[in-house]
């Protein structure tokens, strides 16, 4: 279940042939053929015409075979239910999840999974108490990492001691890492039911991505590097990104177009379009837009790739390219109750890291001298310094607009505006403080991250990542960035709550008093590895303006 709005649902699928996909809801049916990329067949089925809060079970069939829901399911009828604009929102987020075993191993090494622990409490639940969607903010695959399984896989196809050895080297490898992730029972029921949003980070193609001009040089000179951005860049347009689109959106998308305007008998091979098409948008970044901004309810969500369209010149640095950046100046406006930003990367770190990676720009730069950049570049690449703090270009940018939203200079002020991110492997929420004088009524600017889902950072890194974030906060992190002469940030911030080191995923709620969040995670009973509850972790209110988040 993807992209859903107040009269129209997407249903994503992937069958083992070519086939015509069917759904039917309440004797009403949607027909949609099958697709091919790499001898994978898929389909997206829209389902249009519906009322707004509608709540319908559906059935999926393939050659008048009911295949959905699978004989015997011990889960719910999956559901397309409808947005009404009239209901607060209710969003589930995170990111950061590894595809592993639900075993004592599994959970011993990794933790337990938050997302299918979150699955088996939707199933016993009351659907009323059902988020509206879910956002996963990035490495929903480790490309990088693989697991035993994956590997195993490798092996029987390829020399693993070649490069790139246990790591994806193509397609076919992508997509059955994509199986891994999306196939445990659970989580399959979880995502047939609940729409879900998606953006990507590094380790959906590699860790560190567009870090620098200079990795992006070393990844070039390899020998499978191609086939692995453009086997990244291609299934991630499939799995992920398709569903994100919009009826209309998909009505103009280059690549959806062919399958749109395609009605001969034989099933669509999208296979070389697709491959050329990731080929084209990594080298020429502005010429496909992966970001995408939604409106629900009262509330606006506007996603941001801060990966692929990063300005990566020394001289020159930016998060975001001129037509990311203006694409954002354009979504970022008030008029709505919440802004909420979703972002890979957090946009406020811990005060400390982000003078450290501020510092670090700086050096790599020749802030302190040509003959310490690469000195600085290396650090860079080592530490994973690649946060929007390490654009210092691209943060204040943006940091700017926040603020003319904040003070009603972009419409009227939200009663928040929120960045949500992943990938630091720690949760927190962060505030920016608020002048003595601000006039009652603008905006609280929050930053609240959930990661991860399930990849917990070892104990080792939790006591560095700490001593970074708040150790370098002070005097010793201020020297830092004046001696490399880095302009202080346009507003100062504070962690308010956390950071909490637990697998999690967070649930926030447009409420009375403002935006409610919660952080929640999977606890084993008793040895039950099949059964873990969700335990609460933390839950904070961002409250109007005018009052403190509790």
């Amino acid at each position: 279940m993807r992209h859903v709005d107040e009269t129209s649902a997407a249903i994503w699928v992937e069958t083992r042939e070519a086939a015509t996909v069917v759904v039917r809801v309440d004797g009403r049916t949607w027909a949609a053929s099958t697709f091919a990329v790499h001898d994978h067949h898929y389909a997206l089925v829209e389902v249009d015409g519906l009322e707004p809060g509608a709540v319908a079970e559906y059935t999926l069939e393939i050659g008048e075979q009911v295949v959905w829901p699978p004989p015997g399911s011990p889960y719910p009828r999956s559901r397309i239910t409808t947005l009404r604009r009239d209901k607060p929102l209710r969003l589930a987020f995170g990111s950061c999840r590894t595809s592993v075993s639900h075993d004592a191993k599994g959970n011993l090494i990794h933790g337990v999974d938050a997302l299918r622990a979150y699955a088996l409490r939707m199933a016993r639940d009351d659907a009323d108490r059902w988020p509206d969607l879910v956002l996963f903010l990035g490495d929903q695959v480790y490309a990088d990492e693989t697991s035993e399984e994956m590997r195993a896989f490798i092996e029987a196809r390829r020399d693993i001691d070649e490069p790139p050895g246990a790591e994806l080297k193509d397609y076919e490898e992508y997509a059955h890492l994509y199986r891994l992730a999306w196939t445990e029972s659970a989580n399959r029921w979880l995502l047939s039911t609940l729409p879900s949003l998606m953006i990507f980070d590094d380790h959906d193609i590699r860790d560190d991505w567009n870090t620098s001009a200079q990795w992006r040089r070393e990844m070039e000179a390899t020998a499978w590097w191609q086939g692995r951005i453009v086997g990244g860049l291609a299934s991630y347009w499939v799995y992920q990104h398709l569903g994100n689109l919009s009826p209309a959106e998909r009505a103009e998308d280059e690549i959806w177009g062919k399958v749109a305007e395609h009605h001969g008998e034989a099933e669509l091979d999208l296979t070389a379009t697709l491959d050329a098409f990731a080929a084209r948008v990594d080298q020429e970044p502005d010429s496909y837009r992966w970001s995408y901004a939604r409106d629900i309810g009262k509330s606006r969500l506007v996603v941001i790739d801060s990966r692929a369209a990063r300005v990566l010149r020394p001289e020159k640095r930016s998060i975001l390219d001129a037509a990311e950046m203006a694409w954002l100046d354009e979504q970022m406006r008030g008029d709505v109750d919440h802004l909420l930003v979703g972002t890979s990367l957090p946009f406020l770190l811990g005060p400390g890291l982000h003078r450290m990676e501020a510092w670090n720009e700086a050096v790599a730069s020749g802030g302190w001298g040509s003959r310490l950049q690469p000195f600085g570049e290396w650090i860079r690449q080592a530490a994973d310094l690649e946060h929007w703090a390490a654009f210092q270009e691209g943060f204040r940018q943006v940091a700017g607009m926040a603020i003319e939203v904040a003070l009603g200079r972009r419409g009227r002020p939200p009663r928040t505006i929120t960045f949500l991110s992943g990938d630091v492997h720690h949760s927190y929420v962060a505030e920016v403080r608020r002048p003595a004088n601000a006039v009652p009524g603008t905006s609280r600017i929050i930053q609240a991250v959930c990661s991860p889902i399930r990849n917990p950072l070892p104990r080792a890194m939790r006591f560095a990542t700490a001593a970074v974030s708040y150790g370098l906060a002070g005097p010793l992190g201020r020297l830092a960035t004046r001696s490399a002469k880095v302009p202080d940030p346009p507003f100062q911030w504070d962690i308010v709550e956390g950071p909490w080191y637990d697998n999690n995923l967070a649930t926030l709620e447009a409420v009375d008093e403002g935006m409610w969040m919660r952080w929640e995670t999977g606890v084993i009973d008793d040895g039950d590895q099949d059964n873990p509850r969700l335990e609460l972790v933390a839950s904070v209110t961002i409250a109007d303006a005018t009052q403190s988040a509790t």
